[in-house]
């Protein structure tokens, strides 16, 4: 299975709990120019981004090691086109996520999720 179906997979089980969890999707893959970002939710006047990682090994680091300085950096940068485009959230409070996704790597099942809030900050 390849890497697109391995992430597409985590970022449906992630929706799946976040909306079971009570939170609001607002969009998914939210692209612009800079880059994307997987999940923008929104909970208690809260506005969170989030980056699924998902992972059927942990060969090469966990999932959250993939959401580097440059990565995160680019996410804030994605999540501040994404607010200057849509100002209704502009006095929200902002959260960045992680959620790491551990998939079997025989059968592709759900092993484990780790669901990282406040994975980094502005």
């Amino acid at each position: 299975m390849n890497n697109k179906i391995v992430g597409n997979l985590g970022e449906k089980i992630a929706e799946k709990i976040l909306k079971d969890s009570g939170y609001k999707i607002i969009d998914k893959n939210f692209k612009c120019s800079i880059g994307e970002i997987d999940i923008i939710t929104e909970k208690d006047n809260n506005l969170i981004f989030i980056e699924v990682k998902t992972r059927t090994s942990i060969k090469y680091g966990s999932p959250s090691d993939a959401v580097n300085f440059y990565k995160r950096n680019k996410i804030i940068k994605v999540a501040q086109t994404f607010i200057m485009l849509n100002k209704k959230y502009i006095n929200f409070s902002i959260r960045f996520d992680v959620f790491e996704i551990f998939l079997k790597p025989s059968t592709f099942e759900l092993n484990k999720i780790n669901h990282i809030k406040n994975a980094f900050t502005l």
